[in-house]
């Protein structure tokens, strides 16, 4: 059987169309999630032409800007050799059936539904950005931005003792999400300042700015966000020169230097998948769509301000 992929092809238009088997072990897709920052930013042929060979992904067909297929977030079964039958998550455009490496592949633990493991990739992210914030026992930290990957890393923070978290978003919708994860929310002109950390994820100027003024004397500003594009206006004199503020960028791609002896991406990838076996995780799915309407509805929602992680299911 011929795969079908989802295609972007420009101009705001996706379309089902076949794709390359590619080489290695046979998957069959059942699901995968959408991934609304940077779907968005390829969908809109917003990738700069210095990150082209960066931001390619596993599986990729096609050359930023158009056409392309693209996507990382791909839950299946393996149909043949020594792991077939077992439920994996791998590094996958939309796509009904592919092959793929072994090494690719995550056997998810035989407790976590395959659903929620759509949120994978968003939860290995949001592992990096903790680790790169060094969020300390007792901290008073904000996160700017209750997307995905803003509240998986409130959600981990909030497990550590002592921390005083806010998780803030313009969107007050959001607040019914972090109640659900137990996490303090609070609209933009409620955000605390005198933060030890701070950390931005909404993707936007908007909200960095913000985060400057937030952050205490010496405090530790974490960059979050991907921007694609353009340039963004950031206020460097003021609060941030005054209080000797440290920006930090943090990238899924690189482990931490402080890590990087002894964790690899796969056991990185292992830790993300253990930590969604907590079911509350399942308020960041928040919608679902057929894989043969996906191309008519993937538009909308990567549109969307409600969109979390929005997962596509295959027959």
């Amino acid at each position: 059987m011929t795969p079908m992929a989802l295609w972007s092809l420009g101009s705001g238009e996706a379309k089902l169309q076949e794709a390359r088997d590619g080489d290695g072990v046979l998957v069959r897709m059942l699901y995968s999630g959408i991934s609304r920052g940077t779907e968005r930013l390829v969908f809109e042929g917003r990738v700069p032409a210095s990150q082209h060979e960066s931001m390619r992904c596993s599986g990729q067909e096609g050359q930023f800007n158009f056409p392309i297929k693209y996507g990382y977030c791909a839950v299946g079964e393996v149909q043949e050799g020594e792991l077939k039958g077992k439920k994996v998550f791998t590094l996958h455009p939309h796509q009904d059936q592919f092959r793929v490496s072994m090494d690719m592949l995550h056997v998810l633990p035989t407790e976590l539904p395959v659903g929620r493991a759509v949120l994978a990739a968003n939860m290995e992210t949001a592992v990096n950005v903790v680790w790169d914030s060094e969020v300390a026992l007792g901290d008073r930290v904000l996160v700017i931005g209750a997307g995905a990957v803003g509240t998986l890393v409130a959600y981990l923070i909030s497990h550590i003792p002592g921390v005083d978290l806010t998780l803030v978003d313009q969107n007050p919708s959001r607040e019914k999400v972090a109640a659900s994860l137990g996490i303090r929310f609070a609209l933009p002109a409620n955000a605390p300042l005198d933060c030890d950390v701070v950390i931005h994820a909404t993707g936007s100027e908007a909200g960095l700015n913000p985060a400057i003024v937030s952050g205490g004397n010496q405090a530790r500003i974490v960059e979050a966000s991907w921007y694609g594009e353009g340039s963004q206006s950031v206020s460097l004199g003021g609060a941030f020169h005054d209080r000797r503020l440290t920006l930090i960028s943090s990238q899924v791609g690189s482990i931490p230097a402080s890590k990087a002896p002894r964790w690899t991406y796969r056991r990185r990838m292992s830790k993300a998948l253990e930590l969604l076996l907590d079911s509350k995780l399942d308020v960041l799915i928040s919608g679902e769509s057929s894989f043969e309407d996906l191309a008519r509805d993937y538009p909308a929602i990567l549109a969307s301000p409600e969109t979390l992680c929005h997962r596509v299911r295959y027959q």
